[in-house]
C-alpha cells in the first residue's frame, strides 16, 4: 500500500507523521518528532532546518527565517543572507526535510501528502501550500483544516452522538471549530477563527513590556539591536513556556547590551499574573470567533459534550480558565496539543490510501463564497453589492449556479470578480480573483450568464461563467497569484532547493546539535553571526569559535540532568560564552570556555 504522510506545516513547529497498525505514529529522526519551522543558511551558504537554524536566529537573524506561515499567499519575498525567497519556497525547504525525515524513518520513498492549513486559510494561502508541497517534491492530495485534523484523533465511534469544540491556538493562527461525531462520521458543523493570532502575539506583548521596563531602568532600547532583539525574543519564548506551569520565572541574559563601555545585564522578574494581563485582551478575541462558530452551529454551550485543545498556546493556564467559564464544560488534552494536528492529519491520509482507520470526514467552508454585482444597498444603487454563490459552514465539496444578466444592450464581456468574506458591500470582503468573460453574443440587455463555483475538498475554487444563449464558457481556477509565481519562478524555485538539499541531505538531519548551538556536527561553524567575514590569517579565533561552538552543545546535554543551582550556573556561562563569540573576544571565549569546561567535568563527574 502506498505511503501518504500526514504533515502539519505550522507556524512555529512542524510534525509528521503515518497511520502504521491502524494508529496515527509520529516520525522522528533523533527521538524528537517536533521539527520548528525556521530556516537558515550558515555562514559558509549551507542550508539550516529545524533545530539548527532556531539555534542561530539568536545570534544571526539576518541569516534565518521564522514564522513564515503568516505570509503565506502573499506576492512577497524574505531575505535569508544574501538571497531572496518567497513564503512557499521557504515552506517547501521545511516540507522537504519532513519528508526526508519520513523516508529515512520508512526506508521507502514517500510522494504523497496531506497538509494542514487553519481553518480560516482564504484561497491564495492554501493554494500557497499547495504549491509549497510541489516544490517539496510532494503530490498534495489533500489539504484538510487544523481543527478538523485534530478531530480525527479522537474516537469516531462514541457510544452516542457527540459534539466537540476544538479550540486551535497555535503559534501563529486561531481557529475553533465545531464537530458532530456519530457512528464513525466526523461531520464539521462550523468554523471561525484568525489568521493573524497566535502564540507569536503574546511573545510579541512580553517582549516589548521586558524591553520598555529595561529601557526605563538602564536607557537603553534593545529594539535598535539586531542581537539583543534576537536574543530577547528568544529569552520571552522560553520564559512564557514556563509561565504555564510555574507562577513566577526570572527572564535573564548576560551582557545583552552596552552603556559607557561597560556591559549591561538583563534580569526581570515576570509573574504568570502580569503575563495573563497581558494576553487576556487576545485571548477576549478568540472567545468572540467561539461564540461566532456556537451561533453557526445553531447551538448553546451545554449541548457541546467535549472541548479539545490544540496547539502549543492553548498549555496558558488562563486560555482554560476562560474556555471553562464561558462553556461550562471540562477542556481535553489528552493527545499532545502540539501533535494533534500532525496525527490527525496521517489518519485523513490513511483514509485515502485506502487504511482502515475508523473515520469518515465532512468538512465545511469557512467562507462565504460570491462575486461583485450592481444592486441596491440602503436603497441606493450600488457597483459593489456581494452577491453569495457558496455560503459559509457548506460542507464540502461543493457547487452551487446561479443565473446573472448584463446591464447593457449589446454588452460585448462582462467581469467576474470574486470575494469571499461575510459583507454585503464587497468593499468589506477579500477579492480572491478576477477574470472577463468575452465575445458575448450581440444581444439586447438582459443577457444571462451562468456563474458556477465548485469549490473541492482542499478548498480550491474553480468558476466557471457560461452565456446561457450561446454556451461560450470561460473558466477559471482562483490561483492568480500562484499562475504568476509558477510562470515566473517555478522552476528556478525547484532548482534552487535542490541545491540547497543536496549538502543537506549528505549531512543529515541527526546530526544537528541540541539546544544552544547552530552547528551540524562534521560542517564546520554554524554559531550566528559566525566568521564568515572573518580573515583567513584569524585562526585562532575561528578555532576558539569553532571549540565554544562544541562545548555550548556538550553542555548542553549535561545540563538537563543537573541540579537546579548547577543548571542555573551552567546556563549563566553559557549566556557569556555566547555574547563574547558575539563579541569575537578570542580572550573572553577562552577565558570562559575554561570555566565552563570545569563544570561539565564536574556534572559528568557526578
Amino acid at each position: 500500500m502506498e505511503v501518504i504522510l500526514g504533515i502539519d506545516l505550522g507556524t512555529t513547529n512542524s510534525e509528521v507523521a503515518v497511520v502504521q497498525g491502524g494508529r496515527p505514529i509520529l516520525l522522528s529522526d533523533d527521538g524528537d518528532p517536533i521539527v520548528p519551522s525556521v530556516v537558515g543558511l550558515d555562514p559558509a551558504g549551507r542550508l539550516l532546518v529545524g533545530r539548527a537554524a532556531r539555534n542561530q536566529f539568536v545570534m544571526s537573524p539576518e541569516r534565518t527565517v521564522r514564522s513564515i506561515k503568516r505570509k503565506m499567499g502573499q506576492d512577497v519575498t524574505v531575505p535569508l543572507g544574501d538571497q531572496s525567497f518567497t513564503p512557499q519556497e521557504i515552506s517547501a525547504i521545511v516540507l522537504r526535510a519532513l519528508k526526508e525525515r519520513a523516508e529515512k524513518a520508512l526506508g521507502r520513498p514517500a510522494a504523497k501528502a496531506v497538509i494542514t492549513v487553519p481553518a480560516f486559510f482564504n484561497e491564495s494561502q492554501r493554494e500557497a501550500t499547495r504549491e509549497a508541497g510541489e516544490l517539496a517534491g510532494l503530490e498534495v492530495v489533500r489539504i484538510i483544516n487544523e481543527p478538523t485534523a485534530a478531530v480525527l484523533t479522537y474516537d469516531p465511534h462514541p457510544p452516542e452522538m457527540e459534539r466537540l469544540l476544538v479550540y486551535d491556538l497555535g503559534g501563529g493562527t486561531f481557529d475553533v471549530s465545531i464537530a458532530q461525531v456519530e457512528q464513525g462520521v466526523v461531520e464539521i458543523l462550523s468554523s471561525h477563527g484568525d489568521t493573524s493570532l497566535g502564540g507569536d502575539d503574546f511573545d510579541q506583548l512580553l517582549f516589548d513590556l521586558v524591553s520598555s521596563r529595561f529601557e526605563t531602568e538602564h536607557g537603553i532600547d534593545l529594539r535598535g539591536s539586531l542581537v539583543a532583539r534576537s536574543r530577547l525574543f528568544s529569552a520571552v519564548e522560553e520564559a512564557k513556556k514556563r509561565l504555564s506551569s510555574e507562577p513566577v520565572t526570572v527572564i535573564e541574559e548576560a551582557f545583552i547590551a552596552e552603556k559607557d563601555g561597560m556591559p549591561v545585564n538583563l534580569s526581570m522578574e515576570i509573574t504568570r499574573e502580569e503575563y495573563e494581563r497581558l494576553i487576556e485582551p487576545l485571548l477576549t478575541r478568540t472567545l468572540k470567533c467561539l461564540d461566532d462558530a456556537m451561533e453557526d452551529a445553531h447551538l448553546q454551550a451545554q449541548q457541546i459534550d467535549k472541548v479539545l485543545l490544540v496547539g502549543g498556546a492553548t498549555r496558558t493556564p488562563l486560555v482554560h480558565r476562560l474556555l471553562g467559564s464561558r462553556l461550562g464544560r471540562p477542556v481535553h488534552s489528552e493527545i499532545e496539543p502540539d501533535l494533534a494536528v500532525a496525527m490527525g492529519a496521517a489518519v485523513q491520509a490513511g483514509l485515502i490510501a485506502g487504511i482502515e482507520v475508523g473515520a469518515v470526514l465532512v468538512d465545511i467552508t469557512p467562507y462565504t463564497l460570491g462575486i461583485e454585482v450592481l444592486g441596491v444597498q440602503a436603497g441606493f444603487e450600488s457597483e459593489y453589492c456581494f452577491s453569495p454563490i457558496i455560503e459559509r459552514n457548506t460542507p464540502l465539496p461543493a457547487t452551487r449556479t446561479e443565473i446573472y444578466s448584463t446591464t447593457a444592450d449589446y454588452q460585448k464581456e462582462a467581469r467576474i470578480r470574486i470575494f469571499q468574506g461575510e459583507g454585503e458591500d464587497t468593499r468589506l470582503n477579500a477579492l480572491v480573483g478576477e477574470f472577463i468573460i468575452q465575445g458575448l453574443a450581440d444581444v439586447p440587455a438582459p443577457n444571462q450568464v451562468l456563474v458556477r463555483f465548485d469549490l473541492d475538498l482542499n478548498g480550491i475554487l474553480r468558476v466557471t461563467a457560461t452565456e446561457r444563449a450561446t454556451g461560450l464558457v470561460r473558466q477559471v481556477v482562483i490561483d492568480n497569484m500562484m499562475e504568476r509565481f509558477r510562470k515566473r519562478m517555478h522552476a528556478g524555485a525547484l532548482a534552487r532547493i535542490e541545491s540547497l538539499f543536496d549538502e543537506w541531505s549528505e549531512r543529515g538531519e541527526s546530526q544537528e546539535t541540541p539546544e544552544g548551538t547552530g552547528e551540524v556536527l562534521e560542517s564546520g561553524p554554524m554559531v550566528g553571526g559566525g566568521p564568515s567575514h572573518l580573515a583567513e590569517d584569524d585562526s585562532e579565533l575561528r578555532d576558539a569559535i569553532r571549540e565554544a561552538d562544541a562545548l555550548i552543545g556538550k553542555a548542553g546535554r549535561v545540563e538537563s540532568g543537573a541540579h537546579a543551582d548547577d543548571a542555573a550556573e551552567l546556563q549563566g556561562l553559557l549566556a557569556d560564552l555566547r555574547s563574547a563569540m558575539a563579541r569575537r573576544s578570542l580572550d573572553d571565549i577562552r577565558r570562559i570556555s575554561a570555566e565552563v569546561e570545569n563544570v561539565v567535568f564536574y556534572l559528568e563527574d557526578r
